[in-house]
């Protein structure tokens, strides 16, 4: 499937960059606050296993621990199995292999358990590319290390479209009707998602909308156009992940 071949290149792309950073580097503050590189990393190490684990009826250690909210069991897993860079490296490398692996062989039709409803692989994997590439500009941004934008991230722009009614729903709001996105790949290609006779619409490049989403980016500062009668609202709220 191309999803998860995607996956593994964008993961490829991360991998280049860390394998030129220094001890230094590897410890320096990342754009997630309170996490070090290292800390993003075991974060990714962490949640790859999960992946495998879940596939397989298990519950993640952080689960297991019995924190309330993602964001605290998150933050606490990390906490917990901090070590040094060269491990963590290796610890991510081995378990995202695991991952792709387990996510390739899995029944296409069979959801597996994740933070909010249970996802099938494909889509999964959507959020685990979405996942790398948003925590891969927490950890270039502050380095200055370039990280180019590439059509990986159709998937991301279709997964913060997808999961629009998610997002409302977590805002605790019903979202109100279809919303178009005439999005701009970084290429120039159109990429549109949605109904094009929506009367909501949200316009610019895919990239800028791509980090709205993954709340690396202020709607107010992303360029990104909104026309219609709630394309601000839903640009407030989309997102790609859970909580």
């Amino acid at each position: 499937m191309p999803i998860f071949d995607d996956l593994e290149a964008e993961q490829e792309q991360l991998r280049a960059v860390l394998a030129g950073l220094t001890e230094d580097q590897w410890l320096a503050p990342s754009a997630a606050a309170g996490w070090s590189v290292a800390d993003v990393m075991l974060h990714l190490a962490q949640t790859e296993e999960a992946v495998t684990a879940s596939a397989a009826g298990r519950p993640a250690p952080a689960e297991q621990r019995g924190a309330t909210g993602v964001d605290e069991w998150v933050d606490a897993w990390v906490q917990a199995e901090r070590t040094a860079p060269a491990e963590i490296f290796a610890r991510w490398e081995e378990a995202r292999r695991g991952a792709i692996a387990t996510l390739r062989a899995a029944d296409p039709a069979v959801p597996i358990g994740w933070v909010g409803p249970p996802l099938k692989p494909a889509t999964l994997a959507t959020t685990r590319l979405a996942e790398h590439w948003a925590h891969a500009l927490d950890i270039t941004g502050p380095l200055g290390v370039p990280y180019p934008d590439t059509d990986r991230l159709r998937n991301v722009a279709w997964l913060a479209h997808r999961t629009l009614p998610y997002a409302f729903a977590v805002a605790r709001e019903e979202m109100p009707g279809p919303v178009f996105c005439d999005l701009t790949g970084p290429d120039g290609t159109p990429w549109p998602l949605g109904p094009a006779d929506a009367e909501s619409v949200i316009s610019g490049p895919a990239s800028a909308f791509c980090r709205v989403a993954a709340q690396r980016l202020a709607p107010g500062d992303s360029g990104l156009t909104t026309t219609g009668p709630f394309a601000d609202e839903a640009l407030r709220v989309v997102r790609t992940y859970a909580a």
